[in-house]
């Protein structure tokens, strides 16, 4: 039987941050965390957790990084060995671990805008040079997409005076939901290797693939760059993570896969510094997970949600054309252009796309010039809700723009 995705708990009553952070007659669909409960095998280990009672210190036992493992070569036929696994609080810890780890001060790191938001702000935080190569937008009708122009990406390396050490990269991409071809791993690796710049890639979406759109022949396969070849494995970094796919993302527990022996010893000794540790329970949630237990709920769960894309996709190009949608491969994420609802004036007071939307439809999204380059006057929405809460937000956004009082 598939599972039930069309209720959800109230969330309101929670300290969560995507349903408490605006006032309670906004829609959320910003945050990139589910409204669905996690898959019941999950819940069972968490509880017989909590049963037993004890929430000691716990590092990741051989079985779980075994298991971590396990998913790497049933997934992608990619064999590595359960010592190449370190634990780690969180995905965008374990990037800015890299960084400290790979870059000093001054040196470079190049990403690949826009992009996910905390990949732009290591230069901030950390004193490195973020070096770009923005990808370029290609416009089919009312669709976007984006490609990889490769004299951009080659020439972004040791750009504004700063050797490059890391190359930032978010496979499947985040806002775009793109998923990149065995092709575009390939050269983009070539390049590091050739440029002598270590992958760190960011994997936190790679088991929430979505179906082909029917006009599609087949869907796309996410391959980790690491697994391309030994070579390109010893110069990587590749971040995993129960987190978005099994929506545990609060139980703060992921991992860094990292074939190179004298490269994890480097990355250990910088977890050490920042004293970066994964949370016990989340141990026992990435357990269960990576088991293959949930992988029924899994395939229900990409199911529904691409089936709630394709619903929203086609809303917008029925009700809103003037917003021009890049559809995901991958992820519940729907990044969304909203240059020509500026350039042809149907924003009032001079707002942006996220102001009006916040104010005049009570919708709330994350905004686009935090992903960096390109992400002006663009928003990403997040459509990991149940459907009648897509269709409320949607609506909701219609009648803004058409003028109507939300109420009529």
């Amino acid at each position: 039987m598939p599972f039930d995705f069309d209720h959800a708990p109230d969330r309101r009553a929670t300290n969560s941050a995507k349903w408490t952070w605006y006032p309670p007659d906004v829609l959320p669909l910003w945050v990139a965390d589910m409204d669905f409960p996690a898959p019941p095998p999950i819940l069972e280990a968490l509880r017989a957790a909590v049963d037993h009672g004890v929430f000691g210190y716990e590092m990741p036992s051989t079985q779980l990084r075994e298991s971590v493992a396990a998913r790497m070569e049933k997934l992608y036929s990619w064999d590595i060995h359960p010592d190449s696994v370190v634990g780690l609080p969180g995905l965008v810890s374990g990037f800015y671990a890299a960084a400290s780890a790979l870059c000093r001060p001054g040196e470079g790191y190049v990403i690949q805008p826009p992009v996910y938001m905390p990949f732009n702000d290591m230069q901030k935080h950390l004193g490195v040079i973020r070096q770009e190569a923005q990808l370029v937008e290609r416009v089919e009708q009312n669709r976007l997409r984006y490609e990889i122009d490769w004299n951009i990406f080659r020439d972004a390396f040791h750009t504004g005076g700063s050797r490059t050490r890391m190359f930032l990269l978010c496979s499947p991409h985040n806002p775009t939901g793109q998923v990149y071809t065995i092709n575009e791993l390939t050269r983009m690796a070539e390049t590091c290797l050739q440029q002598n710049a270590v992958i760190v890639s960011d994997e936190i979406h790679s088991e929430l693939l979505l179906h082909p759109e029917r006009s599609a022949t087949q869907s796309k396969r996410h391959i980790p760059i690491a697994a391309l070849s030994p070579e390109i494995a010893e110069n990587s970094i590749t971040l995993v993570s129960p987190s978005k796919t099994f929506n545990v993302a609060g139980l703060f527990c992921g991992f860094a896969i990292i074939p190179s022996v004298k490269l994890r010893a480097q990355y250990k000794l910088q977890l050490e510094r920042m004293t970066l540790h994964p949370n016990s329970l989340g141990q026992v949630a990435a357990q269960a997970a990576f088991s293959g237990a949930c992988d029924g709920w899994l395939a229900d769960l990409n199911a529904y949600l691409t089936a709630n894309r394709d619903f929203a996709v086609a809303y917008i190009e029925r009700e809103m054309p003037e917003i021009r949608l890049c559809v995901p491969d991958a992820t519940y994420l729907l990044w969304m252009d909203c240059r020509d609802l500026v350039r042809n004036s149907r924003l009032s007071d001079g707002l942006s796309p996220y102001e009006f939307f916040l104010q005049k439809a009570k919708v709330a999204f994350n905004d686009g010039p935090p992903f960096g380059s390109g992400g002006q006057n663009f928003v990403r929405l997040n459509f990991a809700c149940p459907r009648s809460t897509l269709e409320e937000g949607l609506e909701r956004m219609k009648k803004a723009l058409d003028g109507q009082r939300l109420d009529d």
